[in-house]
């Protein structure tokens, strides 16, 4: 049986998913010295199966840890190390956009699998390269979808709202939620004027009444999706809210989204925040469970 292994800044989530699994489970002990450098110390015993849970937002120091613990259970026994990063970093440039770019897809997908047998994750934002194996070359590459659960944890929320995809990437999302419930959907386009300003195009449609969700995989600075929600309140809907499967949410993103008339922010717990109302403790606890 694995033993799921669970970082200080995940450990409920981490905790959440050893139990629907029915794993044993046993803490990441991390020091942070001055100078900031870390001391990782593991269970001196291991079984030959280990699971290391933790979320990839934050990255760099935590790829560190990683890095260092998956290297110390290798030392301690362990013969199959599989990494669940419910949130993974990275995935955006896959390609040098400029000449002398890294392409840090590649490079950390890299760096994982020289130390990962197995990768498990939720939703990642893949864009030229559509295959999880290729950006991280483990012996497995595990992609779930947390839409069934988004779209289920929804429909006890409101009886059929509408909704809308902020821009063109965001379609695999609120296509997907919205066959499962059966419900009405439609997708905004956007136009990116500079790094922090965005220009969204509603389709032409009656918003007018409507209770509105606004769907994304993915919300950082939350620009694509306060253009959007300003874009409707002229419209005059019943309420206007936005359901992610990944919250970022940098600096003041929530604020101004509440101040263009956002009433809720509901998340999974792929990432610590706030805003998680939606667990995703079962989802991965069936796949880990079929790894046995």
């Amino acid at each position: 049986m694995s033993l799921v292994l669970r970082f200080p800044e995940y450990r409920q989530q981490a905790q959440r998913m050893a139990d629907a699994a029915g794993f044993p489970s046993a803490d990441v002990d991390i020091h942070h010295f001055p100078d900031g450098e870390s001391r990782i110390r593991l269970p001196e015993k291991l079984p030959e199966k280990v699971i290391f849970c933790r979320s990839l937002n934050q990255p760099n120091e935590k790829l560190i840890e990683l890095i260092l613990a998956a290297a110390t259970a290798r030392r301690l026994g362990a013969k199959q190390i599989t990494l669940v990063a419910p949130y993974l970093c990275y995935m955006r440039q896959d390609k040098a956009f400029h000449p002398g770019e890294a392409i840090s897809q590649r490079i950390i997908g890299e760096l994982l699998a020289g130390r990962f047998d197995s990768l498990i994750t939720i939703d990642p934002h893949l864009h030229r390269v559509h295959n999880l194996q290729q950006a991280v070359p483990v012996e497995q590459a595990i992609t779930l979808s947390a839409t069934g659960v988004m779209a289920d944890w929804l429909a006890k929320q409101m009886e059929n709202p509408l909704l809308i995809g902020p821009d063109e990437e965001s379609v695999q999302w609120v296509a997907a939620i919205a066959r499962h419930n059966h419900l009405d959907y439609c997708v905004a386009r956007k136009e990116r004027l500079g790094d922090r300003s965005v220009r969204v195009t509603l389709p032409e449609g009656n918003y007018t009444g409507r209770h509105i969700v606004l769907v994304d995989d993915v919300a950082s600075t939350g620009r694509t999706l306060e253009a959007a929600a300003r874009e409707l309140v002229p419209h005059k809907p019943v309420s206007i809210s936005v359901l992610v499967t990944h919250a970022l949410f940098f600096g003041d993103a929530q604020q101004r989204l509440h101040h263009v008339g956002v009433e809720q922010i509901w998340s999974c717990d792929t990432i610590p925040h706030p805003t998680n109302h939606i667990q995703m403790a079962k989802l991965l606890a069936e796949v880990i469970g079929e790894k046995q």
